[in-house]
Parts: structure tokens; sequence; C-alpha cells
């Protein structure tokens, strides 16, 4: 059998339930596995097994091989055991599945070394070996055994050689006797040797032919001598026999042994030889009377040996002791209590040492202890109460469950972020303009049928656009409730209505739902019988479970005035007492009646549909290529924000060294030029000084020449200083530049950033990170359709909250696993705002972001990564929610005009003015 991590493979049995289904019904369909014969009820578990089979993590049992899947190992096997039951001596196995029956023995090679012992001397007719004739080996067949009581004394096999072809038979007694005693394995081996020494039996041999030619020894025969042997009978024994090593040794025998032999788990089982290879080889399956009893006794006796040792374990048991006297009984207390006192002294004494060493081997192990490199698990990290002294937060701010939209369904809030999500994201392919989630909430209940909600019309008509590209089955609800009808009782209401009179109504309403125009000019005039059309040919009861319930309630209408009907449907706490509808209506009419739950369902239901669509798809694609394009535009630029840095980083040093050089060579450049100056007129005044008569004229020229030298190096030296301030002006502006082109090329990045986010979120949605407990933390806005900036850089959301979803089951398992007291912990450290596995909740203020931020600890992996996101979104996250707060304040003025109702509204209110009511979409391409 092959293995898997050490372990064999057990094959699946059928559930008890399948074959009570087989019994009852013979003709049931099943997936058949024909290469290991199970048989499987669905073709779920059919294929998790075959995929299973196909991993390269099996080995075979035999050979050792490792790497490869079932098949491929099984085979191996086979191929192997066809290859060992072809060598092995066929006379052989049934002797050796004789002796190893119904033997007690623990290890599988004790057992073997057992058989391989007892038999290598042993031979049995029809056996082929080598014989030993002076000094070559030859192959032979034997032909007969003969016991020892028959057997003629030893003779010298060269002398006793045969020319005769004709071999002796063998007598059924002889056959009977050969091997019995000495095959016995419950005989000891030393009686056995006594009994029947397998060194005096004899064997008639045939030579078949030379096998072996040892042409190094010195008694080497001729080619003639050879031939002369071949085909010849003569009698040997077995210190001349022996039988070729890949036929017969302690391996082959083993893998023998294994492939025929099975053993129970139970204490003391015996090996057995499987039914099927006993029969094939006369291997008796019922076990004698006699050996049953020795196994028995063998086994009770393993049990007490067990038995004991735990007795040992625990203690002698005590003795029955004479009765005493009082003063031996006053002696022995005296003795056991003093005793008793050495032995708690001693135990004290002992602790004490051991709590004494075990004090310096911690103090070692902290002194050796390695510091924690952070960033570690999370669940690592523990507030100390030094942490706590400096003012490190204890608590996490607890956010709010009752704030979330449809607070007291949680089903119906998820199915309502779905649907929500869905529709923002793939705007664009569905021709639909965002809104926020408060918006899609108050329109999800709106109820006032005499003031349409444009927004639930073109959201349904661009939904059912969608749908008519999705392939579907006509009248398919119609046919589900008709089985459904089948395994319901007769008569059986909803609503005060039957089956049939559902699907009679259904036949004549929305049949043309995939060809009727839905124009935006019309207000999309007619969607509701749509809408109901397409339920008819998307939803069954497998797929769509309310899909009776919504069906009745969109084509039947209660008996009672609709004023009084409108008021109890108003209330968000639907009644406990089933309404009865019983009056024909139109899905028109009924469409707002329905309660918020059911619009959520049927909104659910479709975008469940239209993910499958080929626009959804399509436009996945695309994002997936403008990704590709956008990283390669991140990398490009990245490389030219770093040559710009670089460049700004050379002109300010470049700067700074021309400063230094201009404030020490000023000086230095003006001197050399008022001495070269003044050098001249002195020897001018050198040569006149002869001339006694120009000497005035040469003191006054000598002035003149000064004065200009003077002149002409102030001029340098203003010349020297524009030149410095127009190179410092040139790179100044050149920094300026380079530092605005810097500053275009983050601007970019952070597009590319918000770009990355929309794209990204049309093809999958994923949280900002986990809290320390796991906790999920959601951010909806910016994307897919739905954009962070508006037009002129104002603030744009579509939740405007962060959302926070409770750890899956499986982390609060691993949780719990890791730290026993995790629930202490986490009401600690959460209060308030521990959450139940995928249970749901929101923060809304800026505050209580500030506060959980200031929560998280970075120490932890999971945190650290929390808190790097949210502070890369963070001039997208507060600005957000702080703008949903101002517009929710803003329509707060009239707290009740959020919940539209079907009575008389309040004086002076108008309710088209609701944000959720002025909303248009801007994309829609259907308005002819």
């Amino acid at each position: 059998m092959p293995t898997c991590r050490r372990k064999r493979v057990v094959l699946t049995e059928p559930s008890q339930a399948l074959l009570q289904v087989a019994e009852t019904n013979p003709d049931k369909d099943v997936y058949y596995l024909h290469q290991t014969g199970e048989i499987f009820e669905t073709y779920e578990a059919y294929a998790a097994r075959m995929s299973f089979y196909r991993l390269k993590q099996f080995q075979c049992e035999v050979t050792g091989k490792s790497g490869l899947d079932y098949f491929q190992a099984l085979e191996s096997e086979q191929q192997e055991a066809q290859t060992m039951h072809s060598r092995f001596p066929e006379p052989l196995k049934a002797a050796v599945l004789k002796a190893v029956q119904w033997q007690v023995v623990g290890r599988l090679d004790h057992l073997v070394e057992a058989v391989f012992d007892r038999f290598k001397d042993r031979y049995f007719a029809d056996e082929k070996v080598y014989v030993d004739v002076q000094g070559d080996k030859f192959y032979a067949r034997i032909l007969r055994v003969i016991p020892p009581k028959c057997g003629l004394n030893s003779i010298d096999t060269a002398k006793q050689a045969s020319t005769s072809t004709s071999p002796p038979v063998s007598t059924p007694e002889e056959s009977v006797q050969i091997h019995k005693i000495g095959g016995d394995l419950k005989v000891p081996t030393k009686e056995a040797l006594a009994l029947d020494d397998p060194l005096k039996y004899s064997y008639n041999v045939q030579i078949l032919e030379e096998q072996h030619d040892r042409s190094h020894e010195k008694g080497k025969l001729s080619l003639k001598e050879k031939v002369k042997w071949s085909g010849s009978l003569m009698e040997v024994q077995c210190a001349v026999m022996s039988r070729d090593r890949l036929a017969f040794s302690k391996s082959i025998l083993r893998r023998f042994i294994r492939d025929c032999v099975h053993r129970d788990a139970a204490v003391a089982s015996p090996w057995t030889v499987k039914e099927a290879v006993a029969k094939h080889y006369g291997v008796d399956s019922v076990m004698p009377e006699e050996t049953r009893k020795g196994v028995e006794t063998i086994k009770r006796g393993e049990i007490d040996k067990r038995k004991k040792a735990w007795e040992d374990k625990e203690g002698p048991p005590t003795k029955k002791q004479k009765k005493m006297t009082a003063a031996q009984e006053e002696r022995v207390k005296a003795l056991a209590a003093a005793a008793e006192k050495r032995e708690k002294e001693a135990r004290e004494k002992a602790e004490k040492q051991k709590a004494k060493e075990e004090a310096e081997r911690l103090a070692a192990e902290k002194k050796k202890k390695k510091p924690i490199r952070y960033p570690t698990e999370d669940l690592d990290i523990h507030i100390s109460e030094k942490d706590k002294k400096t003012g490190v937060r204890v608590q996490k701010p607890a956010p709010s469950r009752t704030i979330l939209p449809f607070a007291e369904d949680p089903v119906a809030f998820e199915s309502f972020l779905m649907a929500w999500n869905f529709l923002v994201v793939y705007g664009q392919p569905l021709h639909l303009s965002s809104f926020t989630m408060d918006e899609f909430e108050h329109a999800i209940r709106h109820s006032a049928a005499e003031t349409p909600c444009v927004m639930l019309g073109e959201i349904h008509s661009t939904l059912i656009y969608n749908l008519r590209t999705v392939p579907f089955s006509r009248h398919s609800a119609v046919l589900s409730l008709l089985r459904l009808k089948d395994a319901l009782e007769d008569g059986h209401k909803v609503y005060g209505v039957t089956i049939e009179q559902l699907t009679a109504v259904m036949a004549d309403v929305g049949n043309n739902w995939d060809r009727v125009p839905l124009r935006q000019a019309d207000l999309r005039k007619g969607w509701e019988d749509a809408l109901l059309g397409c339920l008819k040919d998307h939803a069954t009861t497998a797929n769509f479970p309310r899909l009776r319930e919504i069906l009745t309630r969109l084509l039947f209408a209660p008996e009672s005035n609709l004023e009084s009907s409108a008021s109890s449907s108003s209330s968000r706490v639907s009644s406990a007492t089933p309404q009865v509808l019983s009056i024909l209506s139109v899905p028109g009419e009924r469409y707002y009646s329905l309660p918020p739950a059911d619009r959520i369902a049927i909104l659910a239901f479709m975008c469940n549909l239209a993910v499958t669509s080929k626009a959804i798809h399509t436009h996945m694609d695309s994002c997936e290529e403008q990704l590709t394009a956008l990283r390669k535009e991140k990398i490009e630029i990245n490389r030219m924000k770093k040559q710009y840095t670089e460049e700004m980083n050379a002109l300010s040093g470049e700067v700074e060294a021309k400063q230094n050089r201009a404030a020490n060579g000023a000086e230095d450049s003006a001197v050399p030029d008022l001495s070269d100056l003044s050098d001249s007129p002195s020897e001018e005044g050198s040569e006149s000084a002869s001339v006694t008569s120009g000497r005035r004229k040469s003191s006054s020229r000598q002035k003149d020449l000064r004065q200009r030298a003077h002149t002409q190096a102030h001029s340098k030296q203003r010349e020297i200083a524009r030149a410095k301030v127009a190179a410092e002006k040139q790179a100044q502006a050149e920094y300026r530049r380079l530092d605005e082109e810097v500053n275009k090329i983050e601007r970019r990045l952070e597009g590319i950033e918000r770009e990355f986010r929309k794209l990204l979120g049309a093809i999958r949605v994923k949280p900002l990170g986990k809290d320390r407990f796991h906790n999920r933390i959601w951010w909806f806005d910016g994307l897919g359709s739905t954009s962070l900036l508006g037009s002129g850089g104002v603030v744009q959301y579509g939740a405007g909250r962060v959302f926070v979803q409770g750890p899956t089951q499986m982390d609060v398992d691993l949780m719990s696993k890791r730290d026993d007291g995790i629930d202490s912990r986490r009401h600690e450290e959460e209060g308030e705002g521990m959450l139940a596995p995928n249970e749901w909740a929101a923060y809304t203020e800026p505050e209580e972001i500030d506060e959980f931020m200031a929560w998280l600890n970075t120490k932890g992996i999971r945190e650290l990564a929390l808190k790097n996101a949210m502070t890369k979104w963070w001039n997208h996250i507060v600005p957000g929610m702080r703008k949903r707060l101002s517009d929710v304040n803003v329509n707060a003025r009239l707290p009740e005009a959020r919940r539209s109702t079907r009575v008389k509204h309040t004086t002076g209110h108008d309710i088209s003015r609701e944000p959720y009511m002025m909303w248009t979409n801007r994309r829609a391409v259907n308005s002819a």
C-alpha cells in the first residue's frame, strides 16, 4: 500500500447513508474511482480525492521511491510484487506460509529471521539451486527429497554421478514427512535440529547447465568435462547446495511475508495469511483449537505482564498481615510517623533545592536571553505596568454596532454592503453614477409610491440590462415553485396565497423583460415588471430562498386600505402577524411596499448574477492592463525623482562651495593688483630720480596712478560680485525648477496610488489590515468607479466610515490554541468593542480613529502594517469622515424626513429635495 508522510493511505469507505440509499434505490448515480474501487456520492468528494491522489507526495512502500502520485506508487508496488513473486522459489512459498500462519511474534523482522534460519538449509522438490561439483557451481533442479530415515550414507558426489536420465519418483509418505518438524516454528530451534536435522537430508538433483565459471581456481574443469555433467543426475546434501541470492534472501523473504500476511492491532495478535493467498497455497485458514488456546494464553500473559509493570510503577500491593497486639501497633505507628517525618523533611529539602536550582537556571537564561526583534507576533506583545504608567493606551475605543445600516439584521447588512460595493465599484461597465452609502440606504428605505425614487429605477434597470447578457432558462422560477409544491402539503399558503394561484398570475407578467426598452427619459417606466420577469427566468428556490415570499408580495395586495397598510409597513420593525394578501396587483404598485430586507435580497441576488456577465469580466481585464501600465509608469517616475533629487543635492553642494571660495578669495585677488600697479610707478620714479627738475611732476603722476589702480580694483571686485550673484541666482532658479519637478512627481505618484486603489478595488476588495486580535479593518472609499477627490480637489466619500469586522472562527481557534487566556485579554484590551466572529461595527468620528491609531502597537507585525496603511491614506480617511458628518448634520434638520412613508408628509417638507432623490445618473446610455 503506498504511503503518504510515512503513513499508509486508507481507502475511503462508502457512508452508511449512501449504503442505505443504494439498498432502496439501486439505480442511484454515484462517482466511481476505478483505480481504487472507491465510491463517492458527490462530484466534489470524488474530485477532492482524485486531487489528493494526484499530489506528488506518495512513496512506494517496497522500493522507497518518493515524489510519486498515488497511482505511480501503486504501479511501482505492483511491479515490484510481480518481480518478487516471480523470483521467490515457488515450492518454498507454501512451506513458508504454513510456518508463519498463527505465529505470535512482535516484529516482522524477528519473524523473518526465524523463517530464514529454519529454511536456509532446507530444500524442496522442483526447486532450482546451485550445486558445487569439484569446485565449479552448476545450476540444477531438485527432483526428489530423501528424508533421513530413507537416505543412504553420505558419499562423495563425484563418485556417485550417474548417467541415467529418468528421475526416481518420491512416495506420498516421504513428501508428507519432508521438513515437517524443522519447518514448524512452534518447535524450538534446538529441538527442531535434533529431531529433523537438515544435514541428514539427501536430494536427487539434475544438472541443467553450468552457471558459474571460476577460472581463477585450480580445480577448473575442461570443456569436455563440463559437457559431461550437463543433464546428469546425482544425489547431494545441503552442504554443497545453495540458492540464488536474488531468489532467497532476508530482504526478499521479508517482502514476500509482508505481501502475503497481515496482523490485527490488538495485543499479541497472531500473523495470519491473507485468505486469498491461503486458499491458493493450501494453507489452513481455520485456527485449530490447540493453536487458539495457545494464542489466548500468550495474549493473557502479555496483558498480565503489562498490568504487573503498571502496578510496579504504582507500588507493590499491600500483603495481608496478621493481627498485632496494642504495643506492636503503637510501635508501628511511631515508626511510621518517624519515617513519614523524615520523608517529609527530605522532600521539603529536595523541593527547596530544586526551587533554588530552577531560580538559578532562570536567572542564567535571563542573562543569556536574546533581545526580541521587532516587529514580532502581535499576541506575544503584552502591555507592561511600565507602559501603562507612561500613558500607553490599554483599551481600544469601542466601535458602534447600532449605527450600521440595517443593524437589526446582520444578514441584511452584509448583503446591503455587498450590493452597494458592487454597484459603486462596477459603475463604469454598468453605466451607473456613484452614490454614497447613506443615499443608497435612504433609497432602500423609500416607500412613497406616489414619489418614485430615480435611484432605485436606475439601479434595477442597469442590472436588468446587464442580466440580459447572462444565460438563463425560461420560467425557471415557475418550474422551481411547482417542484416545491410537490414537496409541500396540499393547500400550503404563504401570505394567504397558494403556489397554484401564484404561478397562474406569474404567467402573464414580465414575459418580454429581455426586450422591453427602459428609457431614462421616461424614468425607466416599467422596470418593476421587467424585474419580475428577470426573477422568473433567473431565480429558483435553490439560488434564491425568499423567491416565493417576494413574488407573492409583488403580485398580491392586502384587503385593507392602503393607508393603514402603509403605516404598518413604514415601521422598521416588521409585524409578528403575517399579512394576508388576497387582491391581485402589479409589481409597479407593490414594489414600494416590500420591506427593506426583501429589496436588499433582490439586489444581492442580481449582483451575484451580474458578476458572471461579459461586461464585468471585460472591465476586470481592462483594469489588469491599466495596473500593468501604472506599475511601469511608477518605476519610470521614481527613476526621474531620484535623478532630480541627486541634481538638487549637487546644486546645494556647489553653491555652498562657491560661497566659501568667494569669501576667502575676494581679498587675495585684490592684493596682487594693487601691488602690481604700485610697482610700475615706483620703477619709473626711480629712473627719473636723477632728474632733479621732474621730482614734483613724478610725485603727482604717482598719485594719479594709485588712484586709477584703486578704481580698477574696485570695478574688478564689483564684476566678481555681480558674477557671483548671477551664478547664485541661476543656481537658485535651477534648484526651484528641480524642486517644482519633484513636487509634480510626488503629486503624480499620489495620483497613481489613488488610481491603483481604484483599479485594485475592481478586481478584489481587501481590508486595510488586521489588529492584534485579527479584527479586519475595512475602508471602502475610492474603489472602482468612485474617486477620493472631485474636480478642483474637493473631498469625496463613499461610505465615510471605517468598518471593523470580527475575526473568523478559524482565527479565534488559532488564538485559543496559542494563548489559553485570550478571552480575558480580549475583554481587558477591547472592552465593549469585543466583536463576535464575523460581527460588524464602525467608527464614524475622526476622534475615534485617532484613539484607535494610538491604541495600535507598532511592535506587532499586523498592527504595524495596519498603521502604515492607515497613515498612507490618512489625508483621505479623516476628511471624508468630516465631510460625511457635515452632510449628515445639514440633512438632520428634519430627522423624520429620512424615513419616507406612504402617509401624508409633514406640511412644508418636500421629500423630492432629499439628496438621494436629487441624484441623477450621468453615465446612463439608454436615454433614447
